[in-house]
């Protein structure tokens, strides 16, 4: 793998800004994504646009596909950020809007599958939504996975660990409506939704468990209309974070059967859980692999971390795909103006990648062998 190549491939994704909400900008960016992995795979992908999205997909080697390479090219930086963020490389580090997250690990993905010459089917996803929570590609991402016999997730890592674990995502809104009266000549006649308001986001903020690796967490409020008026209505976000699956379905139960406080007031909950959780138990034997991988490899051996924060690895978890995350670029600052890579990591993470397909092609996991035609 050609280190310089590599670079200037993420030169050009960088400098083709992808931010997920410009459509436009978006299917730019894919343009520029399809035609350096066509150079590299030696394939064009298949365009996929939903709700007007462009996703890119892949398929590689011989045989039916029985992996899942997954990554996004679109980033949270509008276009213009090149203006303040240019692309460069400093001794170690590169920089440039959205080169950790996550265009260094499809760069990564290109050089990793390129030539493979093991048997056996490759499936490469590189979706355009997955930074506004994959809202046209989710189904995409879940039927992909259920046909696959393992995923591989190209998001950056964590300090350089693998993600081996993703905390679940629910989102509720909790809305109130009270009753509307003057504040100063006769409250009494009003039902304040602020009041319930308080009272159901206490409520709410209970539910977490420290213990379970559960956060609650009430965020966005609004209620009233004016000053001197009595609020006759209110509403409040909520975001909750899972370690399992049973945690999840345990807070989605209580909040359902939120009930109102006050006399009057009426209590409605919407949303529900939004990710999965991606459990330790599926990524434990690909890790395990990966391990055995670099340490053939001369590499070093890969270290493990969970995080809070969630990606398409929640849903290929969710279907029952036994799933490894993290495999993309060693660096940090997502999402923030320090966002890098560090250019000496680039090698040695894609040949693990590599090396870990390959070996997965050779042999499929035990829990497949086992488990496999069960899979939801």
């Amino acid at each position: 793998m050609e280190l310089s190549l590599m670079l200037a491939d993420l030169r050009k994704l960088i400098e083709c800004e992808s931010p997920s909400t410009d459509l436009a900008a978006v299917a730019r960016s894919a343009d520029v994504v399809a035609r350096i992995g066509t150079e590299r795979l030696g394939v064009a992908p298949e365009r996929i646009v939903i709700d007007g999205r462009t996703h890119l997909r892949w398929r590689l080697g011989d045989g039916p596909s029985r992996l899942l390479v997954l990554g996004h090219h679109d980033t949270v930086w509008p276009v213009g950020t090149l203006a303040t963020h240019p692309f460069s490389v400093d001794g170690d580090v590169l920089r440039g809007p959205g080169c950790f997250d996550m265009l260094a690990g499809v760069v990564m993905a290109f050089h990793a599958l390129a030539g493979l010459g093991v048997e056996g089917g490759v499936t490469l996803l590189v979706t355009g939504d997955e930074e506004l929570g994959s809202p046209s590609s989710r189904e995409l991402v879940e039927d992909e996975a259920r046909a696959a016999e393992a995923a591989l997730v190209l998001e950056a890592s964590a300090d350089g660990s693998l993600k081996t674990e993703r905390k679940g995502v629910s989102l509720y809104e909790v809305v109130v409506r009270g009753r509307a009266a003057h504040a100063g000549l006769e409250p009494e006649a009003g039902v304040n939704a602020t009041l319930e308001l308080a009272h159901q986001a206490l409520a709410v903020a209970a539910l977490g468990d420290a213990d379970a690796g559960t956060t609650v967490t009430p965020t966005l409020a609004r209620a009233g209309t004016t000053t001197n008026t009595v609020p006759a209505g209110g509403s409040f976000s909520v975001d909750v974070r899972v370690r399992s699956t049973a945690e999840q379905d345990r807070v989605d139960e209580a909040m359902r059967a939120l009930r109102p406080v006050l006399d009057g007031a009426v209590v409605s909950v919407l949303g529900g859980p939004n990710r999965p959780p991606l459990e330790g138990s599926s990524s434990a034997e690909l890790l395990a692999r990966a391990r055995a991988v670099a340490v053939r490899l001369g590499l070093p051996e890969p270290t493990a971390v969970a995080v809070g924060g969630a990606s398409d690895g929640n849903f290929t978890a969710g279907v029952g795909t036994p799933t490894l995350d993290g495999l993309g670029a060693a660096g940090g600052g997502a999402h923030a103006d320090d966002e890098h890579v560090l250019v000496s990591e680039l090698p040695g993470r894609t040949a693990l990648l590599r090396g870990l397909v390959e070996d997965l092609l050779a042999q499929p996991t035990n829990r497949l062998q086992t488990t496999g035609a069960a899979r939801p």
